[in-house]
C-alpha cells in the first residue's frame, strides 16, 4: 500500500509525483486547508485507469488553487492505492477516514469496489463521488453516494436505441465480465431490448483480466449475429476480446460500454477496434467544455484525455461548486449542495443530481473512425 501524501501520488511519472509531494509539504498548502480523499488505482491490472483519474484530479485541483481556492480555502487531495481490488478499496478508505479532518471523498469506476466501501462510507458520513455505474449503487439506502457519471440504466437505453432504430439491426449477441458492472449491464441491455421486442441470440459472461476469449467468441460467431454488444469493465479485456473477435473472422457490428473507446483499448487494441461504436459520456467534440477540456489534458499531459480522467476532473469541480454554494466545508453542507445542483455544464455533460444521487442522465455515442473517435450524437433522458 502506498504511503498517503496531501497531493496526488499516482501521477505519471515518479519526478512528477515527488515534485507534487515536495510542492504540498513546502506549502502546506496556506492555513485550514479543505481536504479531499481519493482512492485510485495506482497499482494492479487497473493501474493505467488510475493514472488518468489522478491526472484529471490534478488538473482540476491546480486550477481551483490558482484562482483562489473556495470560500478563501486552498483544497488538497489525499491520496491512496486501492491496488485494483476489493479489499485494498476497503483498506483505502478505511485509511482515508479513519485519518480525519476530510470533508468528501472520491472513489474509483469500478462498481465492485464502490459496492465493498460503502458500509465504511455509510459510517463516516462523508459525501463520495463515484463512477461506477452500475444502476444499484446510488439505489443503496447510502444517502452519501454521489455518482458524476451516467448510470447503466441510461447506457444500456442509449445502446439498444442507436443499434435497433439506427443501425437497423436485430441479432445481438451479449458479452459482459461478471462483475458488477457487467452483470448490471447485461441484465439492463436485455431489459432495454425487450422492450423494442428483441431478444439476444447469445449471452455470454466471463471473468474479468481473461487471455483466451476463444470459445466465447466461437460462440458468437456461430449464434449468427449481426452486433454484439459489450459490457466490459477493463479496457485490456476489451483490447483482447476484440483482437480476438476479428483474428476469428467475426464481422459484425460492435457497440459496448464506454470501455471500447478509451484511450488504452484504442491503443492496444489497433485495428481490430476500427468501425467499432462506443457509448461514452465524455467525448472531446461534444460541448464546449469538453472540448476546452481536451486541450487542456493534451497541454498538460501530451497524452489524450478519455473518461477515466475526465469524471474525475468534474468530480473536483462539482464538490467545489457545493462547498461555495453551501458556503461551508461541512460534509453534511457539501451534501445538501451536491443534491441541489441543477444545470452545471461539466466536461461529461450537464450535471442535474436526482433524489438518487445520480447527476448525470443520457450518453454520447462515438464510432472509431480508423483509430480516431468521431462524435455521433448524444441521447438525454433528463426529465
Amino acid at each position: 500500500m502506498k504511503k498517503t501524501s496531501s497531493w496526488l501520488t499516482a501521477a505519471i511519472s515518479a519526478t512528477t509525483a515527488a515534485a507534487a509531494l515536495a510542492l504540498a509539504s513546502s506549502h502546506a498548502l496556506a492555513a485550514d486547508p479543505v481536504t479531499f480523499g481519493m482512492m485510485t488505482e495506482s497499482t494492479g491490472p487497473s493501474s493505467e485507469a488510475g493514472i488518468y483519474q489522478a491526472n484529471g484530479a490534478k488538473l482540476a485541483l491546480d486550477e481551483i488553487n490558482k484562482a483562489g481556492g473556495v470560500l478563501g480555502h486552498q483544497l488538497v487531495l489525499r491520496n491512496e492505492d486501492n491496488q485494483s481490488t476489493n479489499p485494498g478499496s476497503v483498506l483505502a478508505i478505511s485509511k482515508l477516514t479513519s485519518a480525519g479532518n476530510l470533508s468528501a471523498l472520491i472513489a474509483t469506476v469500478r462498481s465492485t469496489q464502490i459496492q465493498a466501501i460503502s458500509p465504511t462510507v455509510l459510517r463516516a458520513r462523508l459525501p463520495i463521488m463515484v463512477g461506477g455505474t452500475d444502476v444499484g449503487l446510488t439505489h443503496a439506502n447510502n444517502p452519501w453516494i454521489f455518482r458524476a457519471r451516467p448510470n447503466d440504466g441510461y447506457s444500456a437505453k442509449v445502446i439498444a436505441d442507436y443499434g435497433v432504430n439506427t443501425l437497423k439491426l436485430k441479432k445481438w449477441a451479449i458479452v459482459h465480465s461478471t462483475d458488477a458492472f457487467g452483470n448490471g449491464g447485461e441484465k439492463a441491455l436485455t431489459e432495454a431490448l425487450k422492450a423494442a421486442g428483441i431478444t439476444p441470440v447469445i449471452v455470454q459472461g466471463f471473468t474479468s483480466n481473461s487471455q483466451d476469449f476463444t470459445p466465447i467468441v466461437l460462440a458468437v460467431k456461430n449464434s449468427g449475429a449481426d452486433i454484439v454488444a459489450t459490457y466490459i469493465a477493463n479496457s485490456t479485456d476489451v483490447a483482447i476480446f476484440g483482437k480476438q473477435l476479428r483474428q476469428l473472422g467475426v464481422k459484425s457490428a460492435w457497440i459496448g460500454s464506454p470501455s471500447v473507446s478509451t484511450a488504452t483499448a484504442m491503443q492496444l487494441a489497433g485495428d481490430a477496434l476500427y468501425g467499432s461504436y462506443s457509448i461514452a459520456d465524455f467525448a472531446p467534440d461534444s460541448s464546449p467544455e469538453a472540448k476546452a477540456y481536451a486541450q487542456k489534458y493534451r497541454a498538460a499531459y501530451k497524452i489524450e484525455p478519455d473518461f477515466y480522467s475526465a469524471w474525475a476532473y468534474d468530480s473536483v469541480n462539482l464538490l467545489a461548486l457545493a462547498i461555495k454554494n453551501a458556503n461551508s466545508t461541512k460534509p453534511d453542507d457539501i451534501a445538501k449542495a451536491l443534491r441541489a445542483i441543477k444545470g452545471y455544464k461539466g466536461v461529461e455533460g450537464t450535471y442535474t443530481f436526482d433524489a438518487n444521487g445520480d447527476g448525470l442522465h443520457g450518453y454520447n455515442i462515438v464510432k472509431n473512425d480508423n483509430g480516431k473517435i468521431e462524435f455521433v450524437k448524444h441521447i438525454d433522458f433528463a426529465q
